[in-house]
């Protein structure tokens, strides 16, 4: 064996089988580099669906990923050995106490001093100048510009992964700069952070060995750069890949300083063809990192145009989505890839990829459900990392330097993390960051670690007091809560294994997407009823009406505030289009291929007045609840550019995303006429019912749905039981009025005669029919009413779907 075989191999001489002799990141390179970097991903698009004429990489069926070469750990131990460090280093660690921050401090301070201090044998100098000679000569360069990376040999396992502990050195050029940063990279074994999480994981300090990855540098600094996961972070869901893209360096996100870009692509329809980009959310991009002249990154602004502009095309976040699907499917495992646009040539890399280690280390079938229950109002908001609960007493650290003041148990509070912070965040009950993204540091150390974690509040530092008492909530879907006070909440932990199945189908009601991907993971049969309401209030927030005309608003003060909501939309009406797409496609994509019963907007007027501008288009009823909302409003000359792009969205989420599981659904629709306005209309828009598989079902609400429920389904392809309204109907009680409350429900015998002649008609004609009211969450003894008049399905709330299975599987066996 000669020396360049010995301490030295290029990129093409490694493979995912020398993780003992380059580490898991080296290993993981060289293996795409071999395998994957002219490879066809997806089968051929649907004519349509997406561009066939990519200019981006080389082209669009090749990963491109840069050349470089890697120091073995033979390398580390020879290195080791002839500077006489390994007795050294173990009499440095004779001493150490992992229960103190200070002691570890010492440690590690010592044991890095000790490798700076070292040489290299003249041999290895050597070695690695040839290589990197090599390198820049293939690159057309004198002195190539290269990153240094390490690559332990327990990296990037399936369960641990060392991400963002060791050191990395970018924009090294000549042969004596790379020298230095080499040392730099093995005197990281021994960072704080490093031996902290040994510490965390169980391993030994002195076992393994390093290697150190040269990789040809790309210009992101001029162009994008970020990270993807072919899988949902926070709730494990499998279907999809996530990607975050800045401008610049990509160590501006782990380092939390920024909110970056945030792309969700399905990839069951992505591998269909489809241009299946269901969530865009635009990040707050105030800073990046470029390269300093000399060597290293320094922090410049972004300018104000360039914030409010997406880092990433379309096209191109649907070429990365392709590759780290192929990637995943090579690697037969959930991923972590870190990808880098280059702004000399316009080309997509991909740089590193490792196995996501937080889902992927989870075992068994258990579905965890957090009970949080006050009517305190948060004190502070961000975005919630995980899904688990937290308290404890803030303790508010402004500076790395000043982590040995942390206890135990406390809620670390601080501007933002990085790897250093480690030492006190594995102790913490909870994390609180005033920056950063679900990519920061924060974030990605928390869900390793199992700690619930909320980032980006912006104002923690600021408004929270040390030695303060905080209850951390991240479970009410993307919005973590800070509560003052110890909250009671309970957790109950349910083996899905052992949830029995029904004969009849039992579907969801949901409203919120952010909770969709946790909520996919219940016993299901697909969503019974969509609503679309919560995305009107909490992400469009504003009067459909007043962004259809916009233009012609003359209130300047209501016009400022709408520009502050769709700040990143010149078009007024792509904005509600596009994120009433994205909300409804997030549902649907949990729960691909089962249907999802989208009903379309059921807002009275009261509830429309409520949204910004909403007073100018919405007239004050009497009695809402019985006025002009579901389909009256539909076909109606003033409300029907607002149904318009309503239909706008829908189709948007069936025909570009691919996602053809989804129905649409009529609430408060009247009389046969009102129904065959409304079916015109959409057809009109795009969405004839019966084509490309479209199901639209009807409301079955008020008296006439059910006096009528022929002539309702000669046009309609079934019905879906409303009981909340149908109740409130049929005994004229309106159901906002708590003091007449107690006369009725869903269980007086008049509506159950009436939902039973519904479902025997029904099952007559072979039409669907459903169940998505309250009754059956709130009453048991309803349920097994339905169940045993026949119905198909029955919707249910998230927190009531097992313990009813449960309940009527005992019923009906019994």
């Amino acid at each position: 064996m000669n020396k360049k075989q010995k301490y030295i191999l290029e990129f093409k001489e490694i493979s995912k089988k020398d993780v003992p002799l380059v580490g898991g990141k080296n290993a993981s390179l060289g293996e795409m580099f071999v395998k994957l970097t002219n490879q066809r991903i997806l089968p051929a698009p649907i004519p349509g669906k997406t561009k066939q004429d990519s200019k981006i990489g080389r082209n669009e069926y090749e990963i491109n990923v840069p050349d470089g070469f890697a120091l073995t750990t033979d390398a580390y131990w020879y290195f080791l050995k002839e500077n006489n460090l390994g007795q050294k280093l173990k009499e440095i660690f004779n001493g150490f106490d992992p229960e103190s921050i200070k002691n570890l401090q010492e440690t590690g301070r010592k044991a890095r001093q000790t490798i700076l201090k070292a040489e290299f044998p003249e041999d290895l100098k050597r070695e690695i100048i040839e290589a990197y000679q090599i390198l820049s000569k293939k690159y057309n360069q004198q002195n190539t510009d290269v990153a240094i990376r390490s690559s332990g040999v327990a990296e990037d396992a399936p369960t641990d992964s060392f991400a963002g502990q060791f050191e990395t050195f970018l924009n090294i050029r000549g042969e004596n700069e790379l020298l230095k940063a080499v040392k730099k990279c093995l005197a990281s074994t021994f960072t704080d952070r490093v031996i902290a999480y040994r510490e965390t994981k169980g391993f030994s300090h002195l076992e393994f060995a390093l290697s150190i990855g040269v990789q040809k540098m790309v210009r992101s600094d001029l162009a994008c750069s970020g990270v993807i996961f072919t899988i949902d972070t926070e709730s494990g869901f499998s279907d999809t890949v996530v990607i975050n893209s800045v401008w610049g360096v990509g160590e501006m996100i782990v380092k939390g300083l920024i909110t970056p870009d945030n792309f969700y692509v399905f990839k069951p329809t992505l591998k269909q063809g489809y241009q299946a980009i269901i969530i865009k959310n635009l990040g707050r991009k105030t800073k990046k990192y470029v390269y300093d002249k000399k060597h290293g990154l320094k922090q410049v602004l972004v300018s104000p145009k360039k914030q409010l502009k997406f880092s990433l095309t379309d096209e191109e976040v649907l070429l990365l989505a392709k590759w780290s699907c192929l990637i995943e499917e090579h690697y037969k495992a959930p991923q972590d890839i870190e990808w880098a646009k280059d702004g000399k040539t316009g080309q997509l890399f991909i740089v590193q990829s490792r196995p996501e280690t937080v889902h992927s280390s989870k075992k068994g079938n258990f579905y965890e459900e957090y009970n949080i229950k006050t009517t305190k109002k948060p004190i502070l908001t961000g975005i919630a990392i995980g899904d688990k609960i937290g308290k404890g007493r803030v303790r508010i650290i402004s500076d790395v330097s000043k982590i040995v003041q942390f206890q135990k148990g406390e809620v670390l509070v601080t501007k933002m993390t990085d790897p250093d912070w480690l030492p006190a965040m594995r102790i913490a009950s909870a994390i609180i960051t005033d920056e950063g993204g679900r990519t920061a540091h924060a974030a990605i150390v928390s869900r390793e670690l199992g700690i619930p974690c909320i980032v980006g509040v912006r104002e923690a530092c600021k408004i929270l007091k040390n030695n303060q008492i905080v209850t951390v909530d991240c479970t009410q879907g993307s919005k973590g809560r800070i509560l003052v006070g110890e909250i009671p909440f309970e957790v109950k932990r349910h083996n899905l294994k052992k949830v029995p199945k029904l004969k009849t189908k039992i579907m969801i009601n949901l409203g919120a997407p952010d909770i969709a991907f946790k909520t996919s993971f219940l016993p299901n049969d697909g969503v019974g009823l969509a609503r679309i309401e919560f995305i009107l209030t909490e992400k469009i927030r504003v009067h459909p009406l007043a962004l259809c005309y916009y233009e012609k608003l003359k209130d300047k003060k209501l016009k400022k505030q709408i520009d502050e909501i769709t700040i990143e939309h010149q078009d007024k009406k792509e904005f509600f289009i596009r994120e009433l797409a994205e909300g409804i496609a997030q549902i649907a994509a949990a729960f691909y291929p089962k249907p999802v019963i989208v009903r379309l907007s059921d807002f009275k007027t009261n509830e429309y007045r409520n949204l910004v501008g909403g007073k100018l288009f919405e007239p004050e009823e009497e009695n809402p609840m019985l006025g002009w909302r579901g389909a009256s409003r539909y076909y109606d000359k003033e409300f029907k550019p607002a149904f318009e792009m309503e239909c706008q969205a829908l189709k948007r989420t069936r025909e570009v995303f691919g996602l053809k599981n989804i129905w649409a659904m009529i609430p408060i629709c009247r009389t046969v006429e009102e129904g065959k306005k409304v079916l015109a209309l959409m057809k009109e828009q795009g969405l004839e019912k019966g084509k490309d598989g479209l199901k639209v079902i009807v409301m079955c609400e008020v008296p006439s749905n059910v006096i009528l429920a022929e002539e309702f389904l000669e046009i309609f392809d079934g019905m879906s039981i409303g009981s909340n309204d149908l109740t409130q109907m049929v005994l004229a009680l309106d159901r906002d009025n708590a003091r007449i409350a107690h006369i009725g429900n869903e269980k007086n015998e008049a509506v159950k005669r009436m939902i039973a002649k519904v479902i025997k008609i029904c099952r007559q004609k072979n039409k669907y029919c459903g169940i998505c009211g309250q009754g059956p969450s709130d009453f048991p003894d309803f349920a097994e009413f339905l169940v045993k008049q026949g119905i198909e399905t029955i919707s249910l709330n998230p927190d009531t779907i097992i313990k009813t299975i449960k309940m009527l599987s005992r019923k009906l066996d019994a």
